[in-house]
């Protein structure tokens, strides 16, 4: 006893000594001017794990495993690297995935599954951290491919905000390089979100024309398996954007009227909304017009050009409307919108003013940039119907209806969907042909000889 009590007072003693000398020196510290210049210390870097011999022992293990399929034989040594050296190999996140997607299926509780989720989540985390600058699967790629599994595996969560959030991103960094099926989902959700919320039309506006710019540039891919798919999908998203109630013109137009006029400096963004309104058929809409004379002014392009065009035929100022197409048929380096704008003009002159020369004249136009534009075709044909003038003789003015026909059925050739209304008019002009009493006195009409009908037509048929 008496041993603890001395040993007790020496640890106060040598307590208050060492509390004595450490407050002088605070004190001498606190007096004395500081003249060592102390140099800054290097931030922290992140440790690397060590790739050690028992790792590599145990990717080789659940590499060969999990090629085979057998993920139950793969799971403790995938485990085994995934936590303790997660930058061993690429392998470890391939392979990995397709364990947790085998493990998340035979789960046989919710907390269990709940577990593996979070950290099939994580895992995607540790490949952007170790492998998020590899060249072919960089951050943005994987991010596509965590919101894809995030979709499927999540529980709970109707809006998968997560997963639009990564393939919004995904997109942004890679562009027509993004997997085809993170620009499909990346619409879908969208437009989840939008049926919810409202004030999330325009930047479901804004996803859509992203997306769809994307699908279709790789519509006309070289690969064809990808370009067959791009059609598809975009196809598919046109209707659901369609059924979704933002591409009504009042909801647009009540949702673009006032960002107009504040953005009419802002070229792009007048473009991208004619742009748009075109693509929804809203051709006719105040709102539509106005955009493009602002844009026009700033600088003409075949978008605004076009609006400008459709504007002036809604004002019934036909002349003004061919100008302005032939102006957009100038400025576009699209074909097919080419052939549109030369189309239209055709059905114009066609139509309204009725001059059946410059019908044709335009429609071949078409036809040139175009040559899988049945309409065009069948637009020639009505105009050869309808032809005055080209013979004065009678029986002579019947041979119009052959090459009437020719025109028609060339017109469903190069496009069958056209084939219904073609036959109709074909059924009816048949019936203008010259008849056998006809013929009769005009022997160089027999059946089978070749016969050219002048004029602006000029083509050759074959008499029946």
């Amino acid at each position: 006893m008496k041993k603890l009590i001395v040993l007790m007072l020496s640890i106060v003693v040598l307590t208050n000594c060492y509390a004595q000398r450490k407050s002088k020196k605070a004190a001498k510290e606190e007096v004395a001017p500081q003249t060592e210049v102390v140099a800054p210390q290097p931030a922290e870097q992140p440790e690397v794990p060590v790739v050690t011999e028992e790792c590599l022992v145990n990717l080789s293990l659940f590499n060969e495993s999990a090629k085979n399929k057998q993920y139950a034989d793969a799971v403790n040594s995938w485990n085994q690297v995934f936590e303790n050296c997660p930058n061993a190999n690429r392998a470890v996140y391939t392979h990995g995935r397709n364990i947790l997607h085998w493990q998340l299926s035979q789960a046989k509780d919710e907390a269990t599954y709940q577990k593996l989720f979070e950290k099939l989540m994580f895992m995607f985390d540790q490949r952007m951290k170790y492998f998020g600058d590899d060249q072919r699967y960089p951050t943005p790629w994987i991010k596509g491919l965590k919101a894809l599994d995030y979709i499927v595996f999540a529980k709970n969560d109707d809006l998968m905000k997560p997963a639009y959030q990564w393939m919004e991103e995904s997109i942004d960094g890679l562009g027509e390089n993004t997997e085809i099926e993170v620009i499909r989902q990346f619409v879908v959700l969208s437009d989840k979100i939008y049926a919810v919320d409202k004030t999330h039309g325009e930047k479901y506006i804004s996803d859509y024309l992203k997306a769809n710019e994307i699908l279709e540039n790789l519509s006309k891919s070289s690969d064809s398996n990808l370009a067959a798919q791009a059609a598809q999908y975009k196809n598919g998203l046109d209707i659901v954007f369609a059924q979704s109630g933002a591409a009504d013109c009042a909801t647009l137009d009540n949702l673009y009227k006032t960002k107009i006029q504040e953005n009419k400096s802002d070229l792009s963004y007048l473009n991208k909304i004619i742009s748009f309104y075109r693509i929804v058929k809203c051709t006719e809409s105040p709102v539509y017009f106005d955009a493009a004379v602002l844009a026009h002014k700033i600088q003409p392009s075949a978008e605004s050009a076009s609006a400008l065009a459709s504007m002036s035929f809604t004002q019934e100022k036909f002349e003004s409307a061919i100008n302005y197409y032939e102006e957009a048929t100038r400025l576009s380096n699209n074909d097919i919108d080419k052939a549109d704008f030369q189309y239209t003009i055709a059905q114009i002159y066609y139509s309204k003013l009725g001059n059946y020369p410059r019908t044709k004249t335009h429609a071949l136009n078409s036809l040139e940039f175009n040559p899988a534009n049945g309409k065009a075709h069948m637009i020639i044909g009505l105009a050869y119907a309808g032809a005055k003038g080209i013979f004065d003789d009678p029986v002579l003015s019947k041979t119009i209806y052959w090459v009437a026909v020719d025109r028609l059925n060339k017109a469903k050739q190069v496009d069958p969907t056209l084939a219904e209304d073609v036959n109709k008019l074909i059924s009816s002009y048949s019936r203008h042909f010259p008849s056998k009493e006809d013929i009769f006195f005009k022997p160089e009409l027999q059946d089978g000889k070749s016969f050219y009908v002048g004029g602006w037509i000029g083509e050759s048929t074959i008499c029946r």
